[in-house]
């Protein structure tokens, strides 16, 4: 795992937290700290206790607010630099759409650019109600990809994705939740709080029963033809002949909280 003191790491029961720590620069990203984000998730995906992840920003202000600019002149300087970049961010961001736990961002104050895209890798996104969103391609002259523009897409619709770009203005949090960008949005003060009992939630339903439905969204969003349905109906019967499933049944009939296990 890249060491580097700009991402933090943390366990909390069932609940891994990934900390973009560098509030100086509103949590900017350089390439240290998304090749350091690439080896902590391997860390929480190889944890059989970590059952949700929690992504968020460190200082108050920003969740993430894009690319470290003072790094370019060392970091992106020429082709293959910046190539080694481009394959770095990517491989993090993969690691956090593809990651097989449900995942949730936690966004406090800015959300600009690559913070967004992170942000859509994520399952859920909860904000505070002071955050701001947006992607100034267009005033920077950048082009975006088809796999970040369709993740945008898949969200909130081609309409408001458009409104996005074509603008590149920042938006409020209350126009991130009419436009579903984010799942909910509160006042400052209760963020911390909402989103420890969500994740704590999540991590103690059935495992098996959480994953499941994540994959099967995930195929859901694919095209017809690429879908792997018996990969769905396996992990379906998977939930039914598991000693979970037996445990879900006898807490119900009992009136106790179930104890899940995960198999």
């Amino acid at each position: 795992m890249t060491q580097t003191d700009k991402m933090l790491s943390r366990k909390e029961g069932g609940v891994g937290y990934l900390t973009f720590n560098n509030p100086e620069r509103h949590n900017a990203v350089s390439l240290e700290m998304w090749e350091a984000a690439s080896g902590i998730l391997a860390d929480f995906a190889a944890d059989k206790a970590i059952r949700v992840v929690v992504l968020t920003g460190a200082g108050g202000k920003a969740f993430v607010s894009g690319a470290d600019i003072s790094k370019f002149e060392s970091e992106r300087s020429n082709k293959e630099n910046i190539d080694h970049y481009n394959v770095a961010v990517e491989k993090a961001n993969t690691a956090v759409y593809e990651f097989s736990k449900p995942t949730i961002a936690m966004i406090r104050g800015y959300c600009i650019g690559g913070g967004v895209g992170l942000a859509l890798c994520c399952d859920l996104r909860i904000c505070s109600d002071n955050s701001k969103f947006g992607v100034p391609a267009a005033k920077l002259g950048l082009g975006y990809g088809f796999t970040g523009i369709k993740k945008l897409v898949d969200v909130v619709g081609p309409s408001f994705a458009k409104e996005i770009f074509y603008t590149a203005r920042q938006f409020t949090a209350t126009e991130a939740l009419q436009m579903g960008l984010v799942n909910r949005s509160m006042p400052d003060a209760e963020l911390d709080a909402y989103v420890k009992n969500y994740a704590d939630t999540i991590s103690g339903n059935a495992p098996l029963t959480v994953d499941a439905v994540k994959y099967i969204v995930g195929e859901a969003v694919k095209p017809e033809s690429k879908r792997d349905l018996k990969k769905c109906a396996d992990l379906v019967a998977q939930c039914f002949a598991s000693s979970d499933y037996v445990e879900g049944r006898k807490a119900f009939m009992e009136k106790r909280k179930p104890a899940f296990t995960g198999s």
